[in-house]
């Protein structure tokens, strides 16, 4: 029996799609893979829906079409980077501070719920920068809080994915994650499936 599962986020879901590659090269191509050899009789079936640049406003746009429209099982979303980076490289454009992004994170987390019978999975937004204390991860904080408020009120499984890259930070390991401060390299795509599988574990078995 197929499992559908929908990914969707910005550049970061997105990573590696072009006209031959669907699945992309990131994290999800990962988790694709992974999925396909652990659990042979689940037959999943996997979707990505990343487009680069988006930011909670963009997912609110194409919902219907990418989300709900494909019937999912499970939908993985991952989003927030871009609406706070938008504010330190474009501030001339309209923002999506923290309280209009947690409300519409939260229209569309109900319109899951009422529109379908999937399993939501909330990923943390990960990092702007590889230092903890930079402009951007200090930016992220109340986006990350959101996030997990929004968990508890969808009962949807957290993946603390900004909490890794932090602890990774942290550990003052000098193997980069990133080639840019936010687009994963391939230990930092590494790092997403990791944290992912252990915390929706539970949701696949």
């Amino acid at each position: 029996m197929k499992k559908r599962i929908v990914f969707i986020g910005d550049s970061i879901t997105w990573w590696g799609i072009d006209e031959g590659e669907t699945i992309g090269t990131g994290y999800v191509r990962l988790l694709h893979d992974y999925l396909k050899v652990s659990y042979p009789e689940r037959d999943f079936e996997i979707f990505n829906k990343g487009i680069s640049g988006n930011r909670v406003t963009d997912l609110a746009e194409r919902w219907e079409q990418d989300v709900i429209s494909l019937r999912p099982d499970i939908v993985s979303i991952s989003i927030g980077i871009n609406d706070v980076w938008r504010q330190v490289d474009s501030p001339e454009i309209d923002q999506v501070y923290p309280e209009k992004f947690e409300g519409i994170y939260d229209s569309l987390l109900k319109n899951i719920n009422e529109k379908t019978n999937a399993s939501i999975i909330l990923m943390e937004p990960t990092i702007i920068g590889e230092d903890v204390q930079s402009l951007g991860n200090t930016l992220l904080k109340p986006y990350v809080e959101s996030v997990h408020r929004l968990a508890d009120k969808y009962s949807a499984t957290l993946i603390p994915t900004h909490q890794a890259f932090i602890e990774f930070l942290e550990s003052r390991n000098e193997n980069p994650l990133t080639i840019d401060g936010v687009h994963m390299n391939s230990m930092g795509n590494m790092l997403m499936a990791k944290t992912w599988i252990q915390a929706a574990k539970l949701l696949l078995g």
